[in-house]
């Protein structure tokens, strides 16, 4: 046989075998994909599974992902959106992009989860981490840490999930004083990022005494570093709660597909790697529990968290008081 017809043929063969391969779009934030994230080894173990191609897709911070499915709406290519949380599920339901699951799962949360539209997979609480070599007295409430020196960085609601969290735990816990908590705590804010990483890497790199981050992050520090110098600290009025979500679109051509991923996502395989990769709670206790480490973390004394449509409807007028604040 002719060696370019030959070529010619196997070309083909793995055009199609391309072609018939389906693949599952998840739109997320920019962490979960790192190299350090979970999405390398979460991509591995779906894909020895569904027989399709795994492929990520990221809008920087959580509340980014929501900004740019609005933007795109029905013409969004992600079949499932992974990385919103109960601050946001109210405004991405309200979109109508959603389809329901239809799933009923046991999971480990600290509170009740019941939502037609969006599965769990990891949860935490919200914590300022310090260096405990740099700050031996933690604050105790957030009236203390403004009433210290303490330079903290925090991230910005309007993009990042973490920011607003902050927002959120701040009116949870005071209502109608948030916005004199917010004055009185303008002059420790040494910056605010657009998300996460950017934050936590300029308090790594000495440029705050603390950061808006997790009760889980020293965890990190401890089982990767060998280094048990940073913790978090735990509020006398509580520290907020973050469950993290997934949902899949309505306009996804693969409907069996994105069931499939979702129900993955609460298997051991998934779950598993969520404590040593994304650093949070798995939604499922893996079947060997959780890492060790995990055990010296803070347990915060109160969990605070709004209902999402309570959220929802807060989100922007909590925002301007931040912003009004932060303008003085």
């Amino acid at each position: 046989m002719n060696a370019s017809i030959l070529a010619a043929g196997i070309l083909t063969i793995a055009t199609m075998a391309m072609a018939e391969t389906p693949v599952l779009t998840v739109l997320t934030y920019d962490s979960f994909t790192a190299e350090w994230g979970p999405g390398p080894a979460i991509e591995k173990a779906f894909e020895a599974e569904c027989g399709c191609d795994l492929k990520f897709v990221t809008a920087g911070d959580g509340a980014a992902v929501l900004a740019r499915l609005k933007l795109e709406g029905t013409r969004s290519d992600a079949d499932v959106v992974l990385g919103l949380d109960t601050n946001l599920t109210a405004d991405a339901a309200a979109t109508g992009l959603f389809a329901p699951h239809g799933q009923t799962v046991a999971t480990n949360l600290p509170v009740a989860f019941n939502d037609p539209l969006f599965l769990p997979f990891d949860w935490g609480w919200f914590a300022f981490v310090y260096d405990k070599a740099k700050v031996p007295t933690p604050p105790k409430s957030f009236e203390d840490l403004a009433a210290s020196s303490l330079k903290i960085v925090i991230e910005d609601p309007r993009s990042s999930t973490p920011g607003l969290g902050l927002l959120m735990w701040v009116k949870a816990a005071y209502g109608d004083r948030a916005p004199e908590i917010w004055a009185a705590l303008a002059d420790n804010i040494v910056t605010v990022t657009p998300g996460w990483s950017e934050a936590y890497g300029l308090f790594l790199n000495g440029e705050a005494d603390m950061v808006l981050s997790y009760t889980t992050s020293p965890a990190y520090h401890l089982i990767a570093e060998k280094d048990d110098s940073k913790a978090a600290a735990a509020f006398d009025e509580g520290n907020y709660l973050q469950i993290e979500v997934a949902g899949k679109l309505a306009s996804s051509p693969h409907q069996e597909l994105a069931d499939k991923f979702l129900a993955f996502m609460l298997t051991e395989s998934f779950q598993g790697a969520i404590p040593e990769t994304n650093w949070m709670y798995p939604a499922v206790t893996p079947k060997d529990g959780l890492p060790k480490g995990f055990e010296t973390l803070v347990i915060p004394s109160k969990s605070l968290l709004l209902p999402a449509n309570e959220a929802q409807a807060l989100r922007a007028p909590s925002i301007e008081e931040w912003r009004a604040a932060l303008a003085r």
